[in-house]
């Protein structure tokens, strides 16, 4: 085909074939228990320059114990695909666990500005519809989906995209590639053992980043039996053999929202916001990520008086009926 306009962005990709050649050999049918706290999971499914997907950012069920393990685990050189770039990538980039991120959305903060500004991160421009959609394209096992996203765009420049003409009716049309995380970090409201998966509320492409991602850790706010999945099957959002680890963690969005179970923690993210320097923002990773050896302990030091105050108990009672 002929091409006629190309992005200048690096483009994370791997040959579809062998992908799905990786899939039928490591991704098991067998309901095998799955369930590990957040250090094993990430010692046994996160490494070093892994290409790391999740589906909602920290301010909306936003996988954020896992990646606060990720950081503790002192990971480095991770590619993000970052639908939203809020709390959980600033971190990350503070914490110098991710030198490149495919960017859906910017968020606010000096301190990720300044690593883009000053070359410590590589920022690759997408759209939050087209990152989506790079991972449909993974999970069906194509190597691009076509869209007229990003077309006339300078966001188009500054992606890994394509422009051609189809060959239908001959107009323009933007190929996006598809992407195949080598682990994804995704938070659900519950979970059973063996990894299949309930959201309620908003969301981006959970299924879809599952099913591209060669491993998949799901934290949730409960493990429930595997009898109330069955009893229920069109309530499973992600199916278990798409699954690698299942990690229990209550509260796993703080200082983010899970809807419907507890709100934003607003003295938390004001606490992370007003971190204008990297002196400042070194002292809320220590605090918040380093000082803490795990999960637990880091809702003790949130304190219960402050999440029985964030906990929506008034919403909570018929939730998932």
């Amino acid at each position: 085909m002929d091409v006629l306009e190309s992005g200048t962005g690096k483009t994370y990709i791997q040959d579809v074939d062998d992908i799905r050649e990786w899939m039928r050999d490591n991704k098991p049918r067998a309901l095998v228990d799955k369930v590990m706290d957040e250090h094993e999971a990430v010692r046994r499914f996160v490494g070093d320059g892994y290409y790391l997907s999740y589906d909602l950012s920290s301010m909306v069920r936003g996988p954020m114990s896992l990646e606060r393990e990720i950081i503790r685990q002192g990971i480095k050189n991770l590619w993000l695909a970052a639908k939203f770039t809020l709390l959980e990538t600033t971190l990350l980039v503070a914490a110098g666990s991710c030198s490149r991120i495919d960017v859906g959305f910017i968020g606010l903060g000096k301190t990720l500005s300044d690593a883009v500004v000053n070359k410590e991160v590589e920022a690759i421009e997408w759209s939050n519809g087209t990152l989506a959609l790079r991972h449909k394209a993974g999970a069906m096992g194509v190597p691009f989906l076509p869209t007229r996203a990003l077309l006339g765009t300078d966001t188009l420049k500054r992606s890994g995209a394509k422009v051609i003409v189809e060959p239908f009716t001959n107009k323009k049309v933007c190929l996006v590639p598809a992407v195949n995380p080598d682990v994804a970090v995704i938070h659900v409201n519950q979970c059973d053992k063996y990894g299949n998966a309930r959201i309620f509320g908003p969301s981006v492409s959970p299924l879809e980043t599952a099913q591209a991602s060669r491993r998949v850790i799901i934290s949730t706010e409960e493990i429930i039996p595997t009898e109330e999945i069955r009893k229920h099957p069109q309530m499973t959002t992600i199916p278990y053999f798409l699954v690698s680890a299942v990690v229990n963690a209550p509260y796993g969005s703080h200082p983010g929202t899970t809807p419907g179970l507890y709100q934003c923690d607003q003295e938390n993210l004001g606490e992370f916001f007003k971190a204008q320097n990297k002196q400042e923002m070194d002292a809320y990773i220590k605090k918040y990520i380093l000082d803490v050896k795990d999960h637990e302990e880091y809702l003790k030091l949130i304190g219960k008086e402050k999440l029985d105050k964030l906990a929506m108990d008034e919403i909570k009672e018929g939730y998932y009926e």
